[in-house]
């Protein structure tokens, strides 16, 4: 099995992998790891992967160029076209037993990590496969979210583990219970809302036009509906234990009602 890291700091992974199952994985040719640097993939003499978001805010967010372009250059491989990309981000599924296994199956799996506020949410939307979470917290980067999903994944695989039985003995095998894990949902409790930065568009894909308006009102509404939308459909559990506000109430009946019009089109 194969699993190709882009991240833009590749030395990060270098005593990880020479140590227990990941090491074993290795020398016995189970599993290899290709570490990409994500700035190898930018066009500038700085080597720039991260600008300032629209509509304003604190931190910086990855570019879309450098992560498009890494993805694809991986692409043209063998098996590529079926790879899952995987995005390390607190907006993702959480990983569980069942879905280490499920990657397991996989002859390769793309990891992306990112950093700072966050990545251009048109890499979430039209490069990655899907988005992964190691756990309600918040760390720095994907890089220790990534290590934990290849330590995760390559313990199942065949010949790994010195006593097979050991790994149906694990704790969470043929469970859905989460592992520990990674960053966390946005503020207030709830998963953050779509980040965008330049180029406004990119092949087709525009940044939402509230964000460039200018008007921090309707920036800072649109923000936290969309952050309410997206922990709606992706973890409704979050919901049922945060003590929502008036206006928090009715954006959530907009978003139900939005919902059940579109269901309604579609029947």
């Amino acid at each position: 099995m194969i699993f190709d890291v882009v991240t833009i700091f590749p030395d990060f992974f270098s005593s990880i992998l020479e140590y227990g199952v990941l090491q074993r994985a290795r020398a016995g040719g189970q599993a290899k790891f290709r570490l990409h640097d994500l700035r190898d993939f930018t066009d500038d003499r700085h080597r720039t992967v991260d600008d300032r978001p629209f509509g304003g805010g604190p931190g910086m967010v990855f570019k879309p160029e450098p992560l498009f372009r890494a993805v694809e250059a991986l692409k043209p491989e063998p098996g590529g076209a079926d790879s899952p990309v995987v995005l390390l981000s607190p907006q993702g599924r959480l990983l569980t037993q069942s879905v280490a296994e499920e990657f397991a199956r996989k002859e390769r799996v793309v990891l992306l990590c990112g950093r700072y506020e966050g990545v251009d949410e048109r890499v979430a939307q039209h490069l990655a496969t899907e988005e992964l979470s190691i756990g309600d917290y918040v760390l720095t980067g994907g890089e220790l979210a990534a290590a934990v999903v290849m330590e995760a994944v390559t313990r199942l695989l065949p010949g790994v583990l010195g006593n097979e039985e050991s790994r149906e003995q694990d704790s969470f095998a043929g469970a859905g219970s989460v592992a520990a894990g990674s960053a966390s949902g946005g503020a207030g409790g709830i998963l953050d809302c779509p980040h965008y930065t330049r180029p406004a568009e990119f092949r087709g894909w525009k940044v939402p036009e509230v964000l460039l308006s200018g008007d921090h009102e309707e920036i800072r509404r649109w923000r936290r509906r969309r952050a309410l939308e997206k922990t709606w459909r992706r973890r409704p559990d979050l919901l049922a234990s945060l003590p929502l506000g008036q206006e928090d109430g009715k954006l959530l009946e907009e978003i139900r009602q939005a919902a059940l019009e579109l269901a309604g089109r579609r029947d």
